[in-house]
């Protein structure tokens, strides 16, 4: 293994998906044994003064069933109450977030 095995948590595969005013980056790490494991972080930044604030779930391969069921019941559940309208975003540096201001892109 050579160069990595000093590295704890070895990123092996890595997808950004920007939605809004947030940006949640699914990242697959391996621990020093070789097991993968999953951290979806959110990043938004803050309004007051531009710093970006990062929330992290490790979410490891043992649970990724009874995640999954859970998350998938709690949408379901939401869908079937409300309507859901999934947002296209373009992002063009000029538009982003100029037209789309809504009340729900505040929270107090």
């Amino acid at each position: 293994m050579g160069e990595f095995d000093n590295k704890e948590r070895e990123e092996v595969f890595s997808k950004k998906v920007r939605a809004g005013k947030r940006t949640y980056f699914f990242d697959v790490k391996a621990t020093r044994s070789g097991d993968y494991y999953l951290t979806l972080t959110e990043s938004k930044k803050r309004l007051e003064d531009g710093v970006f604030v990062k929330h992290k779930i490790f979410l490891y391969k043992e649970d990724f069933e009874k995640f999954a069921e859970g998350l998938n019941e709690t949408v379901d559940y939401i869908k079937s109450h409300q309507e859901v309208i999934e947002k296209r975003y373009e992002y063009s540096e000029n538009q982003e977030g100029s037209s789309s201001k809504g009340a729900d892109d505040f929270s107090f």
